[in-house]
C-alpha cells in the first residue's frame, strides 16, 4: 500500500467528511483501497471494497464504448444523422446532427436538466414522478420538442439528452434494451459482476444509499431525487475494482478494436476548460500536447464519482461516494501526492 497516499486521503476524510471507497491501482499491484463512512447510516452498515455505489453521469463512458462496438459491427457510423438511426419524433431538431455530434457534447439540441442554467436536479420531478422513468423512451417528453439550443457544432455543451439519444439508437441498431446491452457486452465482457442498472426499489446486497447532508446536521436519501432507474445518461452502480477492471480492459484493446480505442480516446473538442478536452463519453486533460489522464465523473443528489486512468503511469484510480460532494477532493489529493513525488 502506498502511505504517502494513503495518509493524504486521510487528512482530505478529516476535512471533508468524505464517505465512500477509494482505490488505485497498476498492472502490477494495488497501491491504495480504503472506505470510509456508511452505505446505511440507519443501520450503521460500513462502506467497503466490493460496495455498489451509483456513479451518476460516470456512465456515459459505456454508452459511448457501446456506441463503438456497434459502429465496429457495421450497424453504425459515426456520420450517420439522427433521421438515419432513429424514429423517435425529434421536430425541431437539426436534421444533420450526428452519432457524432451527440457523442462529443456538439448537437445544440436541448437538455432535460441543463447545468448550464439549472442547478437542482429535483426541479425535474415536480412534473414527471421519478418512479416513471424506468426506461429510456421515458426520457424524451422531457426535450423531445424543445427548440434547438445551439446552432449545430456551435461549441461544447454538456448534454444529457444527447446521451439518452444514443442509448435509444444502441436500442434500435442492436435489438436489445440499453441495460441489457451494456450487462451483456461491457460488464460480462469484463468480469464486472458486481455492476448494473439496478432499480431504487429492487437494490441489490451491499449496495450504498445515496445521502443528502444539510448545514444543521440533518439528512435524508435520495430516493426521490433521481430517476428510478438510469440509463443511458448516467445512473449505473459499480464497485471500485469492477471500474478498474474497465479501464483495464478498454486500454488493453478488450472492449474494441485498437483504431476504435483510439477514435474513442481522441480529444474531439475542447470544453473550454484550461487543458480540457472531450472524446467519445470520456474526459481528457493535457499538458502542454501530452495527454495526462482521461477521466469521467458524475455527480448527482447523494452521489459524487471521479475515476481516471495515467496513461504514462498505467495506473487507475477510481473514487465512489456516497455523497453529493467529496469525490473530487479525494482524486485531487491523490494526483497532489504524484505530483509532489516526481
Amino acid at each position: 500500500m502506498n502511505t504517502d497516499i494513503l495518509k493524504k486521503l486521510e487528512k482530505v476524510q478529516s476535512e471533508h467528511n468524505f464517505s465512500g471507497t477509494v482505490l488505485v491501482k497498476n498492472d502490477n499491484e494495488v497501491l491504495t483501497e480504503v472506505s470510509y463512512g456508511y452505505a446505511n447510516r440507519s443501520e450503521r452498515v460500513s462502506n467497503n471494497a466490493a460496495t455498489r455505489y451509483g456513479i451518476a453521469s460516470g456512465c456515459k463512458l459505456f454508452t459511448a464504448i457501446a456506441i463503438c462496438q456497434l459502429v465496429e459491427k457495421k450497424q453504425l457510423a459515426f456520420d450517420l444523422t439522427l433521421r438515419e438511426c432513429l424514429s423517435a419524433d425529434l421536430p425541431n431538431f437539426n436534421q444533420d446532427i450526428t452519432i457524432h455530434h451527440l457523442l462529443t457534447h456538439t448537437s445544440g439540441i436541448p437538455d432535460y436538466f441543463d447545468e448550464e442554467v439549472m442547478d437542482d436536479f429535483e426541479e425535474l420531478w415536480i412534473k414527471t414522478p421519478m418512479y416513471h422513468l424506468r426506461e429510456l423512451k421515458a426520457f424524451l417528453p422531457l426535450f423531445q420538442h424543445q427548440p434547438m439550443k445551439l446552432t449545430l457544432g456551435e461549441r461544447f455543451s454538456y448534454n444529457n439528452a444527447g446521451y439518452i439519444l444514443l442509448g435509444l439508437i444502441v436500442e434500435q441498431a442492436s435489438g436489445q434494451s440499453f441495460t441489457d446491452y451494456i450487462q451483456e457486452h461491457i460488464f460480462k465482457k469484463v468480469g464486472m459482476n458486481d455492476s448494473g442498472y439496478f432499480e431504487f426499489d429492487a437494490l441489490p446486497s451491499n449496495t450504498a444509499q445515496g445521502y443528502i447532508d444539510y448545514l444543521d446536521g440533518t439528512w435524508k436519501t435520495n430516493i426521490y431525487s433521481l430517476p428510478v432507474k438510469g440509463g443511458a445518461d448516467g445512473g449505473a452502480y459499480v464497485t471500485v475494482t469492477d471500474m478498474a477492471k474497465l479501464w483495464n480492459a478498454l486500454m488493453k484493446g478488450q472492449l474494441l478494436s485498437e483504431t476504435c480505442t483510439q477514435k474513442l480516446l481522441t480529444p474531439h473538442t475542447s470544453t473550454g476548460e484550461a487543458n480540457g478536452y472531450y472524446g467519445y463519453g470520456v474526459w481528457i486533460e493535457k499538458i502542454n500536447d501530452d495527454i495526462f489522464k482521461y477521466h469521467v465523473m458524475g455527480y448527482d443528489p447523494g452521489v459524487s464519482f471521479h475515476s481516471a486512468f495515467y496513461p504514462h503511469t498505467s495506473t487507475s484510480a477510481v473514487v465512489c461516494s456516497n455523497k453529493s460532494e467529496g469525490a473530487y477532493d479525494m482524486m485531487k489529493g491523490i494526483e497532489e501526492v504524484w505530483k509532489n513525488s516526481n
